[in-house]
């Protein structure tokens, strides 16, 4: 073989090499592409997966949204701590004897059923009595208004009592009953206007129904407003939104309440627009109880977080992702809950960092497993999984969150929020949507009062009754502040 063959040889050789690095390269950066793809993959499988097996104890979803299979509770509170049935000191609710207003004597025959021998006068053995309700009729109760004319030509005439106003109309009762029903109990208009059909054997249109709820806003709107400032001295508040339809359109239902006091409105935003328009939070300067939605942290004032929605994301993050140090970090947070309880006193800082720390050293494994993705394409920031976002928003809100530990008057969850909207929704679901932002907002208005006063334990009937006579029950502004 001559020089010549030799090198083309071995130029050949080299250019083969040279091909087959090219290919093994170019193979390579497949293969860390398809790494990367099925790493993509997994995690989307990961989220696919906890949507499906969503449900509300683990995540924001309401109980209603679980259908007919429902999950077992995640209850806050351990099994065993307290025994089933009524609790020592509660009042009970058996009936016991009262004076009756009739009595009615069941006496033996006058001659005995074996011999025919006359009895003796009979003694009274045994009384039962029976709680009924009286037939239920519509009294008429009619006002006549009389004149005289004195010798001085001056004529006097008498005046109809407060709420008389037409020829006939329905008494401050009937329309108390029927504000009652379908604001408190979210009895739809014309289910109540049917129920009271068949209790008093009278038609009592859904029109009427409507004119009373309307009359019962007007009348409570400055108690309501009174209920608003209230709130806005109080300590401590507690708030939350949700979905409310009104005119076939998605609107927002916002409260702001108390243990004792509740406010309730209904606005087109769910932002900081609504906030300002509701006129309680921008001049509140207490400790807020929220669930962390960004428009809350523009107010000026305190903060305190909703512990219950962290505790479901962390079940959701150890069940459906596999993230043990979720479910670790989950049991901290209720053991410092359950020395809290049995404290009549916060936890000293001594045991608040002991916890502070444990759950640091559980958000560290949680960084360990879920690093921040970093940015692509000029964005800013890149799409973080839930997890990645959790545990910054944990590190960023941990004065906010650990709030409970330190101070007694705030509360483990936002529940006190969430009940005052609660029947709301009900509301919603019975009816389907209101038809007139005006319907809603006398909604929003009786419900704000009706809930204060259940809160502070008054009859509903009976105050909605004086509010139609004219004398709207004041409720009470001394604050009432309970973990």
């Amino acid at each position: 073989m001559t020089e010549a063959e030799w090198q083309v040889r071995l130029a050949e050789r080299d250019a083969y090499i040279a091909q087959q690095d090219v290919r093994i390269a170019e193979q390579y950066a497949r293969i860390v592409q398809q790494d990367a793809r099925i790493v993509q993959l997994e995690a989307l499988v990961l989220e696919l997966r906890a949507q499906l097996n969503a449900n509300s104890t683990k995540s924001n979803r309401p109980p209603s949204s679980d259908g007919l299979k429902k999950p077992n509770p995640k209850s806050l509170k351990k099994s065993g701590e307290r025994k089933v049935g009524a609790q020592p000191g509660h009042p009970g609710s058996t009936l016991s004897f009262i004076d009756p207003k009739t009595i009615i004597e069941h006496h033996p025959d006058a001659n005995c059923d074996t011999c025919g021998a006359t009895l003796p006068q009979s003694q009274l053995v045994e009384a039962r009595q029976v709680f009924d309700v009286p037939p239920m009729v519509i009294e008429a109760t009619e006002h006549r208004v009389f004149a005289a004319q004195c010798r001085c030509g001056k004529a006097s005439r008498g005046s109809w009592p407060f709420g008389v106003t037409s020829y006939v109309q329905y008494g401050p009762r009937i329309r108390a009953l029927v504000v009652y029903l379908t604001q408190h109990h979210m009895l739809p208009f014309k289910r109540c206007s049917s129920l009271l059909g068949d209790l008093f054997h009278t038609s009592i249109s859904t029109a009427i129904v409507q004119q009373a709820c309307a009359q019962a806003a007007n009348v409570l709107t400055p108690v309501v407003a009174e209920i608003g400032d209230a709130l806005s001295q109080s300590p401590i508040a507690y708030a939350d939104e949700t979905g409310f339809r009104v005119e076939k359109r998605l609107h927002w239902l916002h409260t702001v309440c108390t243990s004792t006091l509740t406010h309730i409105h209904c606005h087109r935003k769910r932002g900081y627009e609504a906030i300002e328009d509701g006129g309680i939070l921008p001049k509140f300067r207490g400790i807020l109880h929220h669930d962390c939605w960004k428009p809350y942290w523009l107010l000026d004032c305190e903060h305190a977080l909703c512990n219950a929605h962290l505790i479901r994301e962390l079940t959701a993050f150890d069940e459906d992702y596999d993230q043990h140090w979720a479910g670790k970090l989950k049991r901290i947070m209720l053991e410092a809950l359950a020395e809290l309880h049995r404290s009549e006193h916060a936890l000293s800082l001594e045991r608040l960092r002991h916890y502070q720390h444990r759950a640091s050293i559980q958000i560290g494994y949680g960084k360990r497993d879920n690093p921040e993705q970093l940015a692509k394409n000029g964005r800013r920031r890149a799409k973080q999984s839930a997890m990645t976002n959790f545990l910054r928003r944990f590190e960023l809100f941990k004065k906010e969150i650990w709030r409970f530990a330190i101070d007694r008057r705030v509360s483990f969850t936002n529940n006190t929020a969430e009940q005052a909207i609660r029947m709301p929704k009900v509301k919603q679901k019975v009816s389907g949507c209101f038809r007139t932002l005006l319907g809603a907002r006398n909604f929003c208005t009786i419900r704000s009062y009706t809930d204060t006063m259940r809160k502070q334990g008054e009859n509903l009937l009976e105050i909605l009754t004086q509010a139609f006579q004219g004398h709207v029950k004041r409720p009470s502004f001394a604050f009432v502040v309970a973990a």
